[in-house]
């Protein structure tokens, strides 16, 4: 039978089957969806677990029709766990675990094959049709790239946390479909958000940059005042440091555009003061920001839009520059004055 992901957890509060097929190559998803069958067969007393790799150049199929034959050595029903990762079956190995479904019992052991992709020849194959005759086949997909900010989202409040639509976006952009790292993102921004479990533009901020002695705010307003050597400087400290290209390209992004719409405003009539106001922008920030509104061309700042560009096809490898570099351009770009 076939068992869709989201309706897993339901089937495995009521009878298990004797054998699972999951397919799917994210390391994350593949994982939690594995540890939910083992925990809900333990909680059933099935206390041992026997591992088979089939892409180990020592396994034969042999051993696995042996071993899963033969009785536990602690007379208890086990989770037999055969992993072909991105090998197929083959004929020798479709016919062992076809011979498996057909000897197994409803109140024996549990098979566990997990597999990395499973292809039509291969769903179609006979020993996969066993399985479905008289187990469970749940097929993993991939996050596509529109849906991961929902999903990131999802599992923000399964943790007891909300997040700022903004925070989101930059979550969902830095792990670029990681699930893996979007989950372990998560459970550090725990850490940050103990006061009230809402998740932040800055608590996004601190979490990747904790470590750094360079802060990338800091180096916001070092751009923006125009101070190349000492810009070129911090990025090379924060580099140096282990900080992600997302999170200085996230800074810089917003403090161009920001630069960008209080210009507009200014020339739609609005007085800079009002237009600073407008943007949110700190008390503490306005100085540096109107000196850069008023020594900045339109035209400089659309050059490092243009660099930023750049730098985020790079990030996503779609570029092969150095967004490292391109960032250092854009220090020297914005320390030019109006032209």
């Amino acid at each position: 039978m076939q068992i869709y992901p989201n309706t897993l957890e339901q089937h495995l509060s009521g009878n298990l089957l004797p054998v699972y097929l999951v397919s799917g190559n994210e390391p994350l998803q593949l994982q939690e969806c594995c540890d939910a069958i083992r925990q809900a067969a333990r909680r059933r007393g099935f206390e041992e677990r026997l591992i088979h790799q089939a892409d180990n150049t020592s396994f034969r199929w042999d051993d696995f029709s042996a071993e899963s034959n033969a009785l536990s050595l602690f007379a208890s029903q086990r989770i037999i766990e055969l992993r072909l990762g991105t090998k197929k079956a083959g004929k020798e190995g479709g016919a062992a675990l076809t011979e498996y479904c057909s000897r197994c019992e409803p109140d024996g052991d549990i098979l566990l094959v997990t597999i990395d992709q499973l292809d039509k020849a291969s769903l179609n194959s006979q020993w996969a049709q066993s399985i479905d005759q008289i187990g469970g086949i749940i097929r993993l997909w991939p996050i596509e790239k529109q849906q991961l900010p929902q999903w990131v989202e999802n599992r923000i409040k399964l943790a007891g946390l909300s997040i700022e639509p903004e925070a989101l976006t930059i979550l969902a952009d830095r792990v670029e479909g990681n699930l893996l790292a979007a989950a372990q993102d998560i459970e550090k921004l725990k850490l940050y958000t103990a006061d009230n479990n809402i998740i932040t533009v800055q608590t996004v901020m601190e979490a990747v940059t904790d470590s750094a002695r360079f802060n990338v705010y800091d180096l916001a307003d070092t751009l923006l005042a125009g101070h190349a050597s000492q810009s070129v400087r911090m990025l090379k400290g924060l580099h140096d440091e282990g900080t992600e290209a997302m999170a200085i390209h996230w800074v810089i992004t917003r403090e161009i555009h920001l630069l960008l719409d209080i210009q507009s405003s200014v020339h739609a009539g609005v007085s800079l003061s009002q237009a600073l106001m407008q943007n949110r922008v700190w008390k503490t920030r306005q100085r540096v920001v109107e000196t850069a509104v008023k020594r900045l061309s339109k035209k400089r700042l659309e050059r490092a839009v243009s660099l930023l560009a750049d730098a985020d096809q790079s990030i996503k490898g779609i570029k092969h520059d150095d967004p490292w570099q391109l960032y250092e351009k854009i220090a020297v770009n914005l320390k030019q004055a109006n032209r």
